[in-house]
């Protein structure tokens, strides 16, 4: 899909994923997490940053965090640690931003992703606009220039 770089704005509180609710209630109670739900991902970022690929995100987050916010902070830690590249911005700091997720592959191809009143994921629509495209790219700068480390954002939480 990608050759390059891949950049995601995620922009929700709170995503519905069936296949991360057990290690999400997990978190909630305070018990230790498996995280085999996980591999997965954990690995295609691995294997895709080893081949020169690079993967990063900003989370636009309300505060005080929600549980799903801060169970993302935890997870982060992994993805990070496998290559993937998080930030954080608080909501108030991205006021001019995009109140949708969108993934933006090399600068050329952008993904609307589109969710339902429940925060199923419905699914994305690709644009390959240039206008709109250079628009999502500044908004990419943006949010990354404003928003803080994976590390930095977990330490200013506790």
């Amino acid at each position: 899909m990608f050759e390059h770089t891949a950049f995601r704005l995620e922009a929700r509180d709170y995503y519905y994923s069936p296949n991360e609710s057990r290690a999400l209630a997990q978190f909630v109670a305070g018990e230790p997490v498996d995280m085999g739900w996980f591999q997965n991902w954990l690995s295609m970022i691995r294997t895709a940053t080893a081949e020169g690929r690079r993967f990063s995100r900003v989370r636009v987050v309300s505060v005080p965090l929600t549980d799903y916010s801060r169970f993302g902070v935890f997870c982060s830690q992994y993805t990070n640690a496998a290559g993937e590249e998080i930030r954080y911005l608080t909501r108030d700091q991205a006021c001019d931003l995009p109140d949708y997720d969108y993934w933006l592959f090399d600068s050329r191809l952008l993904v609307k992703m589109h969710f339902d009143e429940g925060e199923h994921f419905l699914g994305g629509e690709g644009v390959k606009d240039p206008a709109v495209i250079v628009q999502h790219a500044y908004w990419r700068d943006a949010a990354w220039h404003r928003a803080v480390r994976r590390d930095d954002f977990a330490t200013e939480q506790n």
